[in-house]
């Protein structure tokens, strides 16, 4: 099995390699437009749509022939991804184009990257640290994405690929509870804090709605200088949350391997949509619709592939509100659980994630359904109990 491991990197481009590359990237959007609008709709095969309208996309954009193969596979697995949600693929951006072996290349002699454009071979020097360079020491990626970000720099995303481990034999199981006072709590007692990670949301958002105030309303410096200043700002927020994600990820994965556990999640896909439907204030919905758990989720994925560790997600439902103990429901007020039956009473979250390594030695382990058996429902013979009784 492999995993792909994506390394960005940015470009420095002289000004007309730069003009090159804003041609290419124009040129790749209008061609992947062009062809989902003349290729019916339900159409998602890339051989399909590559027989369809591979001369027309070398003719009328000028795409050499692997740029519009790319084109045709980007169109197609748009498509995949609209079909499974349900919705239709939106208009492309002049914002990346896909390369393969045969149009890039990486040249560790001198820390180039040779990318084909519409007017030949460019060699772009990059600007690598000491991870990418670590990483790209000794190898030759076969396929990359050219991308312009907001900040109007071009980067290069290098796409490579290694042979993951087997995953190791596991003994245990760790849950993880996701949350937004906490941002992870596991099994084994371990959390962490989410104030700090609020408090810096809380912060830039403040400031981002204040200069945009001011850009639209102030004098023509002010509102340059505003301007500015958003720009220099942008990604700061969205970075800091990748970096505390990956410090959590981190732990937990070595945690696991270490113990040889199993990471156990609680699967909380779709639930903005329905806590949208709710009614809250304008501050609660935002620090909500922030609430980055998918990408936490990706991080523990991708680095448990990478060192053997096997990794679980199980329904949410009610993982919160049932005792780990008696299995039976109790009450949760806050930070607290109480249960009624039992009489236990701990951190909520601890509750929840004990309970979700429960629900994972239950689909993990061999006869694992006996770990969620109430022993107060059954009698001595391992029967269930009448209701009467």
């Amino acid at each position: 099995m492999e995993q792909v491991l994506t390394l960005v990197c940015k470009l420095n481009p002289t000004q007309l390699q730069s003009e090159k590359l804003e041609v290419v990237l124009h040129a790749f959007a209008e061609a992947c437009n062009y062809t989902n609008q003349i290729i019916k709709p339900d159409v998602t095969s890339k051989l399909t749509i590559q027989g369809i309208v591979y001369e027309d996309l070398r003719a009328k954009f000028g795409l050499p022939a692997n740029l519009a193969v790319r084109a045709c596979a980007r169109v197609g697995a748009n498509r995949k991804t609209a079909k499974q949600k349900n919705k239709p693929v939106i208009a492309f951006k002049p914002t990346s184009a896909d390369y393969d072996a045969r149009i890039f290349a990486f040249r560790e002699k001198d820390w180039t990257v040779s990318l084909t454009t519409l007017s030949g071979r460019e060699h772009i020097k990059i600007n690598a640290g000491n991870y990418q360079r670590g990483k790209l020491k000794g190898r030759k990626p076969t396929s990359a994405q050219l991308c312009k970000h907001r900040d109007g720099q071009y980067y290069i995303h290098i796409q490579l690929k290694d042979e993951v481990p087997d995953p190791q034999p596991t003994k245990k199981v760790i849950g993880v509870d996701f949350g937004r006072r906490d941002i992870a709590a596991t099994s084994d007692g371990d959390s962490w804090d989410g104030k700090q990670l609020t408090e810096t949301r809380d912060r830039y958002s403040k400031t981002r709605a204040s200069l945009q105030k001011k850009a639209s309303t102030r004098t023509r410096s002010s509102r340059r200088r505003c301007r500015q200043i958003l720009v220099r700002l942008s990604g700061r927020e969205r970075r800091f949350q990748s970096w505390v994600n990956h410090n959590i990820s981190k732990t937990i994965i070595q945690q696991a391997k270490n113990e040889q556990a199993l990471v156990a999640i609680e699967d909380l896909t779709g639930i903005r949509a329905w806590t949208n439907q709710k009614p809250r204030k304008k501050t609660e919905r935002r620090r909500s619709n922030s609430w980055a758990f998918y990408q936490l989720r990706m991080f523990l994925e991708y680095k448990g592939l990478r060192d053997g560790v096997e990794f679980v997600a199980v329904p949410p439902a009610y993982t919160s509100q049932t005792c780990h103990c008696c299995l039976h429901i109790g009450l949760r007020s806050q930070k607290r659980f109480k249960c009624g039956n039992c009489g236990l009473s701990c951190d909520a979250d601890l509750n929840g994630a004990k309970m979700i390594a429960l629900l994972g030695l239950s689909v993990s382990q061999p006869r694992g359904s006996g770990y969620l058996c109430c022993s107060l429902s059954t009698d001595s013979s391992g029967l269930l109990r009448s209701p009467a009784l």
